[in-house]
This record gives C-alpha cells, sequence and structure tokens, in this order.
C-alpha cells in the first residue's frame, strides 16, 4: 500500500515538526511508500520556513506555498492534485486528528469502499462551533444528496482516483467532500478519537463556517432556487386566497376589510419574498460571474522538497 498524506498549513509553525514525528513513527507500518504534502496557505507566521527545514530533514516531506490565503479546501485541493500515490489522506494541521488511528480508516477503505471520513468520536469546539458545524454538515447533505454528509470531517481516506472526476474543476470557491461525490457514492465512516486542540484557535469561526456553507450550497446545489420557487407558488396561493377572502366579504357583508395594517402587513410580506428570491438568484450569478472571470481556487508561488543531498526549491 502506497499512501500521500495532504495537509493544509495556516499558522501552524508550533504544531507542524509533532505532526511530522509522529506520522515517522506511524507510516512505516502502514505503507511500502508514502508522502507527506504540506501545502501553506498563505500562513503570516512561519510555517513555510518550519516547511522548508522539515523536508530538509525528511526526504518524504513535499512542501508547496500558495500565493496568499485561498482556504482549507483550496489548498487541499492543490495538494490533492499533486499527490503520486493511490491512496490519499487528508488531515489537519493542528494535531487534533491523531495519526495513530489512520490504520482504522485504512481498515475500513479495504473493505471496498473509496470514501472514508473519521468522523470524532468526541468533539472538542465551543457551542458555536458546533452549531455551525452543524448547519455546514446540513448544507453538504444538500450539495452531496448522501446522509454521509452528516457524518464527515477534515479527516478523509479515498482513492486517489477520484481526483479524475474533477480534474477540470476550476471554480474559486471548491468542497472537497462535494467534489468527491462527481467520482463515486461509496462513503462510510469510522469513529476516531478527536484530541484537545493545544497550539492557537481555530481560524474557522462560526460566520466563516456559514459562509462556507452558504458557498456550498449555492456552488453546488440548485435546492436555493428550488426554495425560493416553492416560496413565490406559496405565496402565490396565499395571495389568492387573501383575495378570494376580501372579495367573499364584500359580497357577504356588503364591505370591504378594514384597516391600513392589514393591507401593510400583505405588502411586507410578498416585498420580502421577492427580495430574497432576489438575493438568491443574485448568488447564482455571482457565481457564474465568477466562472467567467475564470478565477483559480490556487495560485503556487513555490515548491519544495529533499531530494538527494540537497534541497531543491522550485520559484
Amino acid at each position: 500500500m502506497d499512501i500521500s498524506i495532504v495537509v493544509p498549513v495556516y499558522n501552524s509553525e508550533k504544531s507542524l515538526p509533532e505532526l511530522v514525528q509522529r506520522l515517522a513513527a506511524v507510516l512505516p507500518g502502514l505503507a511500502n511508500q508514502y508522502e507527506l504534502i504540506l501545502v501553506n496557505d498563505g500562513s503570516p507566521d512561519r510555517s513555510w520556513e518550519t516547511i522548508c527545514e522539515l523536508a530538509n530533514r525528511h526526504d518524504w516531506v513535499y512542501g508547496i506555498d500558495l500565493m496568499r490565503n485561498f482556504g482549507q479546501h483550496n489548498a487541499l485541493l492543490c495538494g490533492i492534485r499533486q499527490a503520486r500515490f493511490p491512496i490519499t489522506i487528508t488531515m489537519d494541521d493542528d494535531l487534533q486528528h491523531p495519526p495513530e488511528e489512520l490504520h482504522l480508516l485504512l481498515e475500513k477503505l479495504a473493505e471496498g469502499w473509496d470514501v472514508v471520513y473519521g468522523k470524532p468520536a468526541q468533539e472538542k469546539h465551543n457551542l458555536w462551533r458546533d452549531l455551525a458545524s452543524q448547519i455546514t454538515k446540513l448544507a453538504l447533505q444538500s450539495a452531496m444528496g448522501a446522509d454521509t454528509a452528516r457524518n464527515i470531517s477534515a479527516l478523509r481516506v479515498f482513492r486517489t482516483r477520484l481526483r479524475d472526476s474533477f480534474a477540470q474543476f476550476q471554480g474559486p470557491y471548491p468542497s472537497i467532500d462535494v467534489l468527491l461525490t462527481w467520482g463515486t457514492t461509496r462513503f462510510s465512516v469510522v469513529a476516531v478519537h478527536h484530541e484537545q486542540r493545544r497550539y492557537g484557535a481555530s481560524n474557522y469561526t462560526f460566520g466563516k463556517l456559514v459562509r462556507h456553507a452558504m458557498n456550498m450550497m449555492t456552488g453546488f446545489s440548485i435546492l436555493p432556487l428550488q426554495l425560493a420557487s416553492v416560496m413565490g407558488f406559496t405565496f402565490a396561493l396565499f395571495g389568492v386566497g387573501v383575495l378570494i377572502y376580501v372579495i367573499g366579504r364584500y359580497i357577504i357583508l356588503g364591505g370591504s376589510v378594514p384597516g391600513f395594517p392589514f393591507l401593510a402587513s400583505i405588502i411586507a410580506i410578498f416585498a420580502g419574498v421577492q427580495l430574497f428570491s432576489l438575493g438568491i438568484i443574485g448568488e447564482y450569478l455571482a457565481r457564474v460571474h465568477l466562472r467567467l472571470l475564470e478565477k483559480p481556487p490556487y495560485t503556487v508561488a513555490r515548491q519544495v522538497q529533499f531530494s538527494g543531498e540537497a534541497q531543491r526549491e522550485y520559484q
């Protein structure tokens, strides 16, 4: 078995040496050949210098430095496209995913699955982060069309050949989990230990997770448009019902419905639905606009890998 591990890196100069050390102890027992691809996503700290030092020390460590911060899934897409071996593993850089439990995912993959997620047995996040994660997973379920979306995590093992199904993808807002559904429906989940974050704080705030969920829903699903259509149809029926009520009251009682508040409320409801639907359509038009601009999901500034007697750096 040969495996490639892809890790997006952001402000992780303190955790990377320990991550590589723990992987170095585990990987020889898991694979014949292996590589670690560290993708620096525009970190303002010394993460890139740390990656260069690790690449100089270990010939299986490969570093990629992006020109700016593009986002976790963009960095993952870059690393996945560079993977050389038949099985790819993705994991975080904060040591919350223990390398010692990678064998559980690989054993599950060997049963014939194409993608296996490492679901945290107990997550170590605060209430707001957990709430935002649930919103994101609901959005993923809409975009992926699979119940497995409720159990996804950044710890994944999948067959590298699946990337062929999204080889031509160039959108600025990728979602690795949705892209994997373009190549397979064979997903599975195993429970793994989720460690406490020891260095720094999570870069995924409540707002960022909600924005990520919106990007997934508008970028990979037509559910919001369908929702707007249903709401428009529902309130159109409501309007017909109000019209029947007004006419019926006039015929039976001989007078119209009194009161400006009633009329103002009806107008406000319909105006709100119209603006909501226009907002959804605007989100989709923005995605089309960005695709026409051909904005890339990432841009590589330089790469580094130890080879032979000296470190090679590619500008």
